[in-house]
């Protein structure tokens, strides 16, 4: 039997009343008919108890797809930010057909696990464009270490910048500003300029509008990933990134 006829059985009530208006005018239920459309439901929920899970299933799937579409909608209205090279840090083809974006969290242990996947992305796939957004949730010493990142990108070119990427990613222990600093530090980063661009730099704003922009996506975890129209929330693994990035230059969506 289908769940909408299912609702159908358990509203019985309601229908009754919907057939006759002189009743639904009258505001003044009777208590015996109160009592009477009660036990009706009450019997079918007892002798079908399984309405209940397929109603709650249905309430689900109706979320979803309404938080889904609420997704795609805000995905189109940011597209063009989230890909801008000056809002994060541009690695692999600065000018690739496709580009992929990661909100990660220097502390999140996922993201240090999808970091294989990334590289194997981009030394798999020269066309590809990724862009690290970095989205600092998981306590003061992320948003520290990611402060210390956003500057770092004002002296380091792409490959310096990688290094750096992953010096913090395979770190052990708990990634802050003083680690980062010493990693910038090993890598040749001008200190000096490093502590101005610190203070006066674009680090807080950036990582404020990185935290509007997952918010309006619904990202509330890392790794999380953007390509095409797509969202992926997650560490869903190489294969998963490499169909949906093949299925954007394919048809222009992640899934086609």
């Amino acid at each position: 039997m289908s769940i909408l006829r299912r609702y159908a059985i358990l509203l019985g009530g309601l229908f009754v009343l919907a057939s006759a208006p002189a009743v639904m005018a009258d505001e003044a239920m009777s208590d015996a008919r109160k009592a009477e459309i009660g036990d009706v439901v009450k019997s079918y929920l007892m002798a079908h108890p399984e309405v209940i899970q397929e109603a709650l299933n249905a309430l689900d799937q109706k979320q979803k797809d309404a938080e889904a579409s609420a997704q795609k909608l805000a995905l189109a209205s940011l597209a063009g930010d989230l890909t801008k090279a000056e809002n994060g840090v541009v690695l692999g083809n600065p000018t690739g057909d496709v580009t992929l974006v990661e909100f990660f969290d220097y502390n999140c242990g996922y993201c240090k696990k999808s970091l294989a996947d990334i590289m194997g992305l981009m030394k798999e796939d020269p066309k590809l464009r990724l862009v690290l957004r970095d989205f600092p949730v998981l306590g003061p010493d992320s948003i520290e270490a990611s402060l210390v990142a956003l500057a770092v990108r004002k002296q380091f070119k792409a490959d310096q910048y990688m290094a750096f990427h992953q010096k913090l990613l395979t770190s052990r222990g708990r990634v802050g500003k003083e680690l980062a600093l010493q990693a910038a530090r090993d890598l040749g980063a001008d200190m000096t300029q490093l502590t101005k661009d610190m203070e006066t730099g674009d680090g807080k704003p950036l990582i404020q509008a990185t935290m509007r922009a997952a918010d309006s996506l619904r990202i509330g975890g890392t790794p999380s990933f953007v390509v095409g129209d797509g969202v992926m929330v997650g560490a869903v693994g190489h294969d998963t990134l490499a169909l949906a990035i093949q299925s954007v230059r394919a048809c222009g969506k992640a899934t086609c």
